[in-house]
């Protein structure tokens, strides 16, 4: 039987059916009629259902429309308590048997875990209190990446898992790396701000297209980020001069740089070469749409001497002379991918040039070379080409291991000498 109630009378705040907010018994007696509740005898659960709904027809029924919605609300306020300590219960008997049954040590599940992309992660932490536990330590947040979950990533995510890597974190992504150009992004201009305090010792950080950004929120995070050896920023509306600035005063340690210069800013000599002076280490580099002359393109071939992969592409004004820079280093050059795409004033001519000396045994790591353009080759001055005249069977008898691609629309090519391979098509 249930325990006496105070009256409304006696109860200031009666509620509805004279039921009191604060009933006049104690909590074990309370916990008393909850355990009753819930070890009732198994029965035929339409037998429990037609009960519930008896008790609740009997308390409606002479009760006005104002108490009858409280009541409701009063039942499913009851119900709703009790799921989520039932839910709180399983989770627990759920982390007990996972203790028992996981057989991997924490420093090694934590070491698996830190293999896992972003979301996965996440999804990890979310099982029960024990992964959870193990897929909180910072060296689980040492590789950030925000790429496959860009459309639900924003500011106070990301803020979140940078704290949680504490001085481990060493890579970060974010931004959907798939975009053709400008897409919405839940990221702010101060998206970036926690590195001014963790990024010390980051190496690696890759931005795609997320927009417009003030030009002060990208160079006060990189400023802390000294050890920077990998950047990549495509699709973000800003100039771009002041990045290369910056890397070569706060990150001499760069060896991978990707530019796209999607708001098509101007470039200065003083800036070139400031870069290829303090950045030695640099042995990929990626600059696209940047207003590059030939003079510009000489320092920048000639002066990166561990330079490994070069893409200029959709840079308007280089004919392809800087090719010819290095002289008597060319033979010895590390460079193994030249990439040239749509360069407009790229002659063919040059090009033949640079074939004969990779015919002629220099450039020995040379494997790719890309001279593809929408706009055909630049011939014989102010005439264009879809027909080069390129020494091609003579570099696949001498060089069969080099990959040349020539595309152009009016007649495109593509060759690929790795194969033994040739396709024309008209």
């Amino acid at each position: 039987m249930l325990p006496s109630v105070s009256s409304s009378s006696e109860n200031p705040n009666p509620s509805p059916l004279g039921l009191s907010d604060s009933p006049d018994f104690s909590q074990s007696e309370m916990d008393s009629i909850i355990s009753s509740l819930l070890t009732f005898p198994d029965s035929p659960s339409l037998s429990i259902r037609s009960s519930f709904d008896r008790v609740l027809d009997n308390l409606l029924s002479s009760s006005d429309d104002s108490v009858q919605d409280q009541l409701i609300d009063r039942t499913l306020e009851r119900f709703s308590l009790l799921l989520e300590s039932t839910k709180r219960r399983f989770q627990k008997r759920a982390t007990l048997h996972n203790s028992i049954s996981w057989f991997l040590p924490s420093d090694l599940t934590i070491k698996i875990f830190s293999k896992l992309d972003t979301k996965s992660l996440m999804q990890v932490s979310a099982c029960c209190t024990m992964l959870n536990k193990s897929a909180m330590d910072p060296l689980c947040y040492s590789h950030i990446d925000l790429t496959t979950a860009f459309q639900h990533a924003d500011d106070r995510v990301l803020s979140t898992l940078i704290n949680r890597s504490g001085k481990q974190l060493r890579s970060l992504k974010l931004g959907r790396r798939d975009a053709p150009g400008y897409v919405p992004s839940l990221f702010t201009n101060s998206c970036l701000a926690p590195l001014q305090f963790t990024g010390n010792l980051l190496r690696s950080l890759h931005i795609y297209s997320i927009g417009f950004m003030y030009i002060d929120s990208l160079l006060a995070p990189l400023s802390a980020c000294a050890n920077l050896t990998d950047l990549k920023i495509v699709g973000v509306n800003v100039f771009l001069e002041p990045i290369i600035e910056l890397l070569a005063i706060k990150c001499c340690l760069i060896e991978h740089l990707f530019l796209d210069n999607f708001s098509q800013g101007i470039i200065t000599y003083s800036t070139i070469e400031l870069f290829v002076t303090n950045c030695p280490k640099l042995t990929s580099l990626t600059l696209l749409n940047f207003n590059l002359n030939e003079a510009m393109a000489r320092i920048i071939f000639k002066g990166f001497r561990k330079l490994k992969y070069i893409n200029l592409s959709k840079t308007f004004e280089i004919d392809g002379s800087f090719l010819r820079v290095l002289g008597d280093r060319c033979r010895e050059s590390p460079l193994e991918t030249l990439i040239l795409r749509d360069c407009y004033s790229l002659q063919e001519g040059e090009v033949v040039k640079f074939l004969n000396s990779v015919i002629a045994g220099n450039f020995k790591s040379i494997r790719y070379i890309d001279v593809s353009s929408n706009n055909c080759l630049a011939s014989n001055g102010s005439r264009r080409t879809s027909l080069p005249n390129f020494p091609l069977e003579t570099l696949k008898k001498k060089r069969w291991d080099v990959t040349f691609v020539g595309d152009f629309p009016l007649r495109p090519r593509f060759f690929h000498f790795g194969t033994l391979t040739e396709d024309l098509m008209v």
